[in-house]
């Protein structure tokens, strides 16, 4: 008697098997379209610029844009503070040097002086009455020197008479001793007044000498102290035009504070400021060429700032020879700033493309035009039209040199007609 055998509900390991072979399969297909749709980016080719590689002269020079300005800008500090009483020269008008700006007036400073002529003209007493005194005193010390000598010549024509005549036994002992006595002590008293004369004429030089110099001194101080008032006048510091002025009738200036400033435009300069990328390679005395009307004008760079601000630096250029006869202050011109010798090289020509890679890369057409691939290159030098291209291209080759920001990690660009 056959037995019905009934059928396993359920997955046997069989179907198991099956079922994880077939899911495994399906990841590897999923992983292999999502790979080939990461790394391929699709885009009509009108909407790129494509270039061509090609072999020519590389001229390093850099395009600039810069301002012009006066050749130098002088500051006006406030020498001495005060308050403005007259205004003489407005913003914009033509000054010479030394032309009176501001007047100040100074309270405080009107008292100094006064102090110091008080102080001195007590001081130039103080020295008439010492030189006086002195005076009375060198004409005392003479008089008793002349006394003096008068009285050692004296005992001293006594002293040898007195002594002839106690040599023969003419008088007594004691009378010539007495005159001998008398003589050695005039000697002594001359010395003694003799020193004391001395001594006074060089006190006297000395204190005179040090009061005639505590006299130039005080005179100089009081000098300084005109020279202070005079500082009350704000004059031009040189010729020129009064760029801007910061003062008005009535207003307390302090010492030290900026209140103007004046251009000089006996010649002018270009402010100009460069990407830090050419920091390194920026020097002074780089030759530079300004197009006008056709006409070339050479300039030198004068001067490099070394401060950094948004990414570029400051230069100054100045004219070597002519210049434009129309040139005014605040004028923008482009300049040619040669960084180096000319040289034959491979060139790109420049794009966005740059500042998606760095220049580490760029996609090459392939022969037909339909396709790009991504390729690693070295550039190097690059001026206002061109990259020098160092390596990983050859002339002839066409690449895109648009920017690269939409292309996102794709190595093969598809284009679409």
């Amino acid at each position: 008697m056959d037995i019905q055998i009934e059928k396993k509900k359920g997955l046997n390991k069989k179907h198991i098997g099956y079922i994880i072979g077939g899911l495994f399969a399906l990841f590897i297909g999923w992983k292999l379209i999502s790979s080939e749709a990461g790394s391929v980016f699709r885009t009509e080719k009108n909407k790129l610029t494509i270039a061509e590689v090609t072999h020519g002269k590389f001229d390093d020079y850099i395009t600039i844009n810069g301002s012009v300005a006066p050749i130098a800008t002088i500051y006006m500090d406030a020498y001495e503070g005060g308050r403005v009483v007259e205004k003489q020269i407005e913003e914009g008008a033509m000054v010479k040097k030394g032309d009176i700006i501001l007047k100040l007036e100074n309270r405080s400073l009107y008292e100094q002086i006064l102090a110091s002529e008080n102080n001195l003209a007590l001081k130039q007493n103080d020295l008439r009455t010492t030189k006086i005194n002195f005076d009375a005193r060198q004409i005392e010390g003479r008089k008793d020197l002349v006394k003096a000598d008068y009285e050692l010549l004296k005992l001293k024509r006594t002293y040898e008479q007195n002594k002839s005549l106690y040599e023969e036994e003419l008088i007594a002992r004691e009378e010539y001793l007495t005159s001998k006595e008398n003589y050695e002590l005039s000697q002594k008293q001359h010395e003694i007044i003799k020193l004391q004369t001395q001594q006074d004429e060089k006190l006297r030089n000395t204190t005179l000498n040090e009061l005639d110099s505590d006299l130039a001194r005080m005179r100089k101080t009081l000098s300084m102290v005109y020279e202070r008032i005079d500082h009350l006048n704000v004059r031009a510091p040189a010729d020129g035009q009064l760029g801007f002025l910061d003062a008005e009738i009535g207003q307390s200036i302090a010492q030290g504070q900026r209140i103007g400033q004046v251009n000089v435009l006996t010649d002018f300069k270009i402010e100009a400021e460069i990407d830090e990328h050419y920091i390194d390679r920026v020097r002074r005395d780089l030759s530079a060429i300004l197009e006008r009307n056709n006409t070339e004008y050479i300039l030198r760079l004068r001067k490099v700032y070394p401060e950094v601000r948004n990414g570029k630096f400051k230069v100054d250029l100045v004219f070597t020879d002519k210049k434009p006869e129309t040139i005014r202050a605040g004028q923008s011109y482009n300049i040619k700033l040669q960084l180096g010798e000319s040289n034959d090289a491979l060139l790109v020509p420049r794009g966005g493309f740059y500042t998606s890679t760095g220049g580490q890369y760029i996609f090459v057409l392939d022969g037909e035009g339909t396709a790009a691939y991504k390729r690693n290159v070295q550039i190097g030098k690059q001026n206002s039209q061109y990259y020098e291209v160092l390596e990983g291209l050859q002339q002839g080759e066409r690449v895109i040199t648009s920017s690269y920001d939409s292309f996102g990690n794709a190595e093969k660009i598809v284009l679409k007609e």
